[in-house]
């Protein structure tokens, strides 16, 4: 876990870089793409979930090296051919893991994360789940291992991997000639991402789009059909730990209220989507049912709110840089309770983002905590040691906190509106 960490030193600046290249090129050619709101809400997302990989909290099936060593029926050496082989084999397993996604009920609530922004960005990209707390991936890998395919080559192509399915999440580039026949798109992750009746769950290819037109998934992008993003069942909150669970808890509630013993069990892997009959007369769901004319998220906020929304976000983004600096030196136990901190923070600033009320009292409680704990530590878990000022910014950042969720939440006018980018 240490070495992703540091591997993540150096792909999220290029990840920012590309970021603010996709924004800026959207103002210069007034055509903007982001929402600071929401963006703010993707990039929040990928950090929970950049610190939650990292430390490796999830309970894992069956590791890749476990069926290495029982199924491989050959020992073969990590050569061009062998890394190509094994990228082509993630590939087709990412494929089936997205595809199973999609289909049924438990998995899609560890991917719905991804699709809950109504906007379509580079930062959407980011919208990464929490919620996979079981590892079961590497039975996908189940052909790599029998092929005896180096657990090293695995470890190191699988980031990659992922990390290759960032860029094609914008809508500055459109279709790209014989390209589209080979690789995922733009223009076909356009489709995927949309909810358009036309779309929904198409393009489920992670890199290569073989897979999609080998088992029918496939569709291209209509001039007629132009895509409208985000889910049926909206997320209707910035708060992207809420909206890790929020299908969970549905289907909890649903599997506690049916009186069907039968529906209280099966309702976790059928389809996406479905629920028993007495309680979906009984306890209705608002659907989007015209994809052009709904409402879309987006509460009052001023540039002042924007502002300090953004602030928190860049400081949380600082904090885990700094974590996964000095990963070695802040021990387990000390990154369980820097990520609590992160984690309170993003939930707290997200809250208040939304406008609850009860956000105050979050933001309150995490700048009380983090003020005591430097006061009885003297040290914010090692930053001293690289900044000798670290305790007053810290400091001030926690009274900052404190008063940002008082005025925003009580002081600030809000009468007017203003958008930074509409």
């Amino acid at each position: 876990m240490e070495t992703y960490a540091s591997a993540l030193l150096y792909a999220i600046p290029f990840f920012v870089m590309l970021l603010a290249i996709e924004i800026s090129y959207g103002f210069y050619v007034k055509k903007q793409m982001h929402k600071v709101m929401d963006t703010v809400s993707s990039i929040s997302s990928g950090l929970t979930n950049i610190i939650k990989d990292t430390l490796g909290l999830a309970l894992i099936v069956v590791s890749y090296p476990f069926l290495l060593t029982h199924l491989a029926l050959m020992d073969i050496k990590a050569n061009w051919l062998v890394w190509l082989v094994a990228f082509v084999v993630i590939d087709f397993a990412g494929y089936w893991n997205h595809r199973l996604s999609h289909k049924v009920n438990i998995f899609w609530n560890q991917h719905v994360i991804h699709h809950s922004s109504e906007e379509f960005n580079l930062a959407c990209a980011l919208r990464q789940p929490i919620s996979n707390l079981i590892g079961y991936f590497s039975l996908l890998l189940i052909p790599a291992a029998v092929l005896g395919v180096p657990h090293v080559v695995i470890a190191v192509l699988a980031p990659i991997h992922l990390f290759a399915q960032f860029w094609y999440h914008t809508r500055h580039i459109k279709k790209m000639g014989w390209l589209e026949y080979v690789l995922v798109t733009p223009s076909q992750h356009r489709v995927h991402h949309a909810i358009n009746p036309e779309y929904i769950d198409k393009n489920l290819g992670q890199v290569l789009c073989v897979w999609d037109r080998m088992f029918g998934t496939f569709q291209e992008e209509l001039d007629e059909v132009p895509p409208q993003y985000g889910v049926l069942k909206p997320a209707a909150t910035w708060n992207p730990i809420l909206i890790n669970f929020q299908h969970f808890w549905r289907l909890l509630k649903d599997a506690w209220y049916t009186q069907n013993y039968w529906d209280k069990l099966r309702i976790w892997f059928m389809p996406t989507g479905w629920r028993p009959l007495d309680v979906k007369d009984k306890y209705p769901i608002e659907i989007i049912n015209d994809v052009y004319h709904f409402e879309r998220y987006e509460p009052e906020a001023t540039t002042g709110l924007k502002l300090y929304a953004i602030l928190q976000m860049v400081i949380s983004l600082l904090l885990m840089m700094f974590m996964f600096y000095n990963y070695e030196g802040i021990g387990f136990d000390g990154l369980l309770l820097l990520s609590g901190f992160i984690f309170a923070g993003i939930y707290g600033y997200t809250t208040l983002m939304d406008r609850k009320k009860y956000a105050v009292w979050i933001e309150l409680g995490r700048g009380l905590v983090g003020i005591f704990w430097i006061l009885f530590y003297g040290d914010w878990f090692g930053l001293h040691n690289f900044l000798p000022s670290a305790n007053m910014w810290v400091t001030a950042y926690f009274l900052l906190t404190i008063f940002g969720g008082v005025y925003f939440t009580f002081l600030e006018p809000r009468n007017k509106r203003y958008d930074l980018v509409s």
